[in-house]
C-alpha cells in the first residue's frame, strides 16, 4: 500500500478521498489555487501544495504543476477525483513517466472510451447494444443537420469528447438544429478544447441507468450493480439511487454482464461507471437499453452504491492501484437496501438553475439523519470559478420508501444561510408524488418544472413569523452574564396598555402589513392580510442565521404547535413552516423610492463570467423571451434573453470580454 498519495482536486471530492486514506494509514497532499487556499480539504490533508491563480486553466488543469508537486512532497501515487484531469489520458501518461502511479486506468483505456463515436463503435464490436445515431468525423452544419433529418427527430447533440451535460442539446425541429450545434460546440471547445459532435437519436421515456464497473491489474473485473440517475436537469444529475426501480433479475443481469464486457474489452482497471440509456417506455426490458458512454473515474454519485453494498469504493482504488486483487468475487455480492443521493447546489432552481455566489454565513446538514459530502462548512466563499457544489447529502434505507422518507427529513433539516440554494427545489422533488411511486424518466423535472420550483403561499403562521422577525421581536440577543440589561429585546412592554406594533413588508410585487400586539402573558395577536391569530413562542433556539422556533397558533377554536425556521438574510427574511418555505423581503425605510425607471430595460451579468456569443446589434427589434447573449459562468452557457419586446439601443459587451456581476451587457430603448 501507498505511503503517501497527493489528491489532484479540490472540494467535495478531495476531503473524501483523505478522509478514506486518513482511515487506511495513507498520508494525503493536497492541491490549491489562490481561490482555495483556506479551503476544507486543505486543512484537511497531512500537507498541502499551492498550484496557481483562481482560474482551474492556471492551477487544478496544469498537469505538469501537480506532479511536481507530488514529486515535491514525496506522494507515490496521484488520486484525480472526478472533472479536472481525471479523464485526460496525456496526464495519465505523463504521471506514469515520472515514475508515479495514477490511481485510475490506463491511458489506453480512458483514450478507448474518451471519445463517444470511437467508444461506441467498440462497444458495438464487444457486443454491447448501442444508441442509433450518426458518430463519425464529418462536422459540417449541412451534414450534421441531414443527419438528424435521417435519424429522425428528436435528437441529441452530444460532444464526443467529456461528460457532465455539457455540449449537450436536446433538438425537436429542424429550425431549431443550427443554433443548438453551435451552442454545443462552443461549450463543448470551452469544456474539453474539442468542438466535435455526434447525433443520436432522442429515446422516449429514457431513463439513465448506469453500472458501477471495477477492474484490477490481474484481468478480473466485475459489476457492482446499478444506479438509477433519471432526474436530471440540462442533463445534469440531482438525485440518485440505488438500485433503480422496477428493475428486474433479468434486466440487471443483462446490463451487468453488457457493463462487464466493456470493461474487459478496454482492459479496465480501477473504478468507472458504464452509462446506459433506458427506453421506459413499456418497463424496463433486457432490449432496451444502449450503451451511451463510459466514465473512466469514479462519480460523483458513487455513495449510493457504497450504502446498498456497504463498501468503501476509494479504498478498492487505492487497493487495486497497489496492485491487489479485486477484494470480492461477482457471486459475493449483495443488495442492502436502497439509497438516494441529492446534489445540493448554490444555484437559484427558478431562474433556469443559475449557478449562485457568495459567503456561507450559515451551514448546518443533519449528519444524524445522513452521510454528508461535504467540501465547504460556514464562512466558506462560493466562488465562480469552480463548480457550485455544497454537498452530497445521502440517505439509506431498508426500503426504497424508507430511504426516501429519511432524504426528506434530511432535506427539511438543513440549513444553508450567504447564498441562493437548491434546497428548496430539492425538497419539492423528494416530495413529487410520481417519483414516490417510482416513475421516474429523465423528462421529469422539464415537465413539472413550475411547480417543483413555485414558491408556496403564505399561511398565517409564516406571515406571523415574518413580521416579527421585521420587527426584531425574534432571537434576542443574550445578556452579559450577571445582568439582563432591558433594551436587549423589543419585547413591546408599555405601562398603561398592551403596546401594538406594525410593519410592512412585500412578496414580489405584493405589500404585506402586519401588526402585532403583545398580549400580558408574553404572546401575540398577530393581524395578518388572512386574518388574526393568537401566537406564543415556546422555545428559541438562537442558530447560525436566523432561530429555529416551536410556536404555538390559536386559530378559528384550534390549537397547534409547530416547528419553525426563520432565516435572517440581508433584506429579507425566509419563514420555513408549514410543510413550506417562503421568502419575504423587508425594505429598508431609509433607502429612496424606485422611481420605476428604465432598470428593467438592461441586460446585466447575473454573474461573473465570459460573454460567448451576442446575437444582436444597436438598433435591431427584438421580441420578449428573444435570446440576445451567452454568458458563459462556472462551466456553463446561460442564455440572456429580452425581458420584452423593443429596441436595442445600446451593445456595451463584445465576444470574449469578462464580465462582473452586475455590469450592462445590453439595453433596451425605454419603452412608448
Amino acid at each position: 500500500m501507498f505511503q503517501k498519495i497527493l489528491i489532484a482536486n479540490r472540494g467535495e471530492i478531495a476531503c473524501r478521498v483523505i478522509r478514506t486514506a486518513r482511515r487506511m494509514g495513507v498520508a494525503t497532499v493536497a492541491v490549491y489555487s489562490d481561490a482555495d487556499a483556506g479551503a476544507l480539504h486543505v486543512e484537511l490533508a497531512d500537507e498541502a501544495v499551492h498550484i496557481g491563480p483562481a482560474a482551474a486553466a492556471e492551477s487544478y488543469l496544469k498537469g505538469d504543476v501537480i506532479i511536481a508537486a507530488a514529486q515535491q512532497a514525496g506522494a507515490q501515487a496521484i488520486h484525480p477525483g472526478y472533472g479536472f484531469l481525471s479523464e485526460n489520458p496525456a496526464f495519465v501518461a505523463a504521471v506514469e513517466a515520472a515514475g508515479l502511479r495514477f490511481i485510475g486506468p490506463s491511458s489506453q483505456a480512458i483514450n478507448a472510451m474518451g471519445l463517444k463515436d470511437a467508444a461506441k463503435r467498440l462497444m458495438q464490436e464487444a457486443g454491447v447494444p448501442v444508441v442509433p445515431g450518426y458518430h463519425g468525423e464529418q462536422q459540417s452544419a449541412e451534414f450534421l443537420a441531414g443527419a438528424a433529418a435521417e435519424i429522425g427527430y428528436p435528437v441529441l447533440i452530444k460532444a464526443r469528447a467529456g461528460g457532465g451535460g455539457k455540449g449537450m442539446r436536446k433538438v425537436d425541429a429542424p429550425s431549431d438544429f443550427v443554433a443548438a450545434l453551435e451552442s454545443a460546440q462552443r461549450e463543448a471547445a470551452s469544456s474539453f478544447g474539442d468542438d466535435r459532435v455526434l447525433i443520436e437519436k432522442f429515446v422516449t421515456s429514457p431513463r439513465h441507468i448506469e453500472v458501477q464497473v471495477f477492474g484490477d491489474d490481474h484481468g478480473d473485473a466485475v459489476h457492482l450493480f446499478e444506479r438509477d440517475c433519471s432526474l436530471q436537469r440540462r442533463h445534469q444529475k440531482v438525485i440518485e439511487e440505488a438500485p433503480a426501480p422496477g428493475m428486474t433479475t433479468e434486466m440487471r443481469e443483462a446490463m451487468g454482464a453488457a457493463a462487464v464486457r466493456a470493461a474487459k474489452a478496454i482492459g479496465y482497471s480501477g473504478a468507472g461507471t458504464v452509462e446506459f440509456i433506458v427506453d421506459g417506455s413499456d418497463g424496463l426490458r433486457p432490449d432496451r437499453f444502449y450503451f451511451m458512454e463510459m466514465n473512466t473515474r469514479l462519480q460523483v454519485e458513487h455513495p449510493v452504491t457504497e450504502a446498498v453494498l456497504g463498501l468503501d469504493l476509494v479504498e478498492w482504488q487505492l487497493r487495486v492501484a497497489a496492485g491487489e486483487r479485486l477484494p470480492v468475487r461477482q457471486s459475493e455480492l449483495r443488495l442492502d437496501g436502497w439509497a438516494f443521493e441529492a446534489r445540493l447546489y448554490a444555484e437559484d432552481a427558478a431562474a433556469g438553475f443559475l449557478p449562485a455566489t457568495g459567503r456561507l454565513l450559515a451551514l448546518d446538514l443533519p449528519e444524524t439523519l445522513a452521510r454528508i459530502d461535504s467540501g465547504v462548512r460556514s464562512g466558506d466563499e462560493i466562488s465562480p470559478f469552480y463548480d457550485p457544489m455544497i454537498a452530497k447529502i445521502i440517505a439509506h434505507g431498508p426500503s426504497r420508501a424508507a430511504a426516501l422518507g429519511r432524504l426528506r427529513a434530511a432535506l427539511a433539516a438543513s440549513r444553508v444561510v450567504g447564498t441562493v440554494t437548491n434546497l428548496r427545489f430539492l425538497e419539492a422533488l423528494a416530495a413529487h408524488e410520481g417519483f414516490a411511486r417510482g416513475e421516474v424518466d429523465t423528462g421529469v423535472i422539464d415537465r413539472d418544472l413550475a411547480a417543483l420550483t413555485a414558491s408556496p403561499e403564505p399561511t398565517k403562521l409564516t406571515l406571523a413569523l415574518a413580521g416579527l422577525a421585521a420587527l426584531g421581536l425574534l432571537a434576542p440577543k443574550p445578556a452579559e452574564p450577571g445582568w439582563a440589561d432591558p433594551f436587549a429585546a423589543r419585547s413591546g412592554w408599555r405601562a398603561w396598555a398592551p403596546a401594538s406594533l406594525a410593519t410592512t413588508f412585500s412578496r414580489g410585487e405584493e405589500r404585506l402589513s402586519i401588526r402585532a400586539t403583545l398580549r400580558n402573558d408574553g404572546g401575540y395577536e398577530i393581524e395578518t392580510p388572512l386574518g388574526a391569530a393568537r401566537f406564543a413562542i415556546l422555545t428559541q433556539e438562537v442558530r447560525g442565521g436566523g432561530p429555529r422556533l416551536r410556536v404555538r397558533i390559536e386559530d378559528n377554536g384550534t390549537t397547534r404547535d409547530l416547528d419553525a425556521d426563520v432565516i435572517l438574510l440581508p433584506g429579507a427574511v425566509e419563514v420555513r413552516a408549514d410543510g413550506g418555505a417562503v421568502r419575504f423581503d423587508i425594505p429598508d425605510p431609509l433607502a429612496p423610492e424606485d422611481s420605476g425607471d428604465a432598470a428593467g430595460d438592461r441586460i446585466a451579468a447575473p454573474m461573473p463570467g465570459v460573454i460567448k456569443a451576442v446575437f444582436v446589434v444597436a438598433g435591431a427589434e427584438v421580441s420578449k423571451g428573444q435570446a440576445l447573449a451567452v454568458l458563459e459562468a462556472m462551466k456553463m452557457e446561460h442564455t440572456l434573453a429580452a425581458p420584452r419586446d423593443g429596441v436595442v439601443a445600446e451593445t456595451a459587451a463584445s465576444v470574449g470580454d469578462q464580465v462582473e456581476e452586475g455590469e450592462l451587457l445590453l439595453a433596451l430603448a425605454p419603452a412608448e
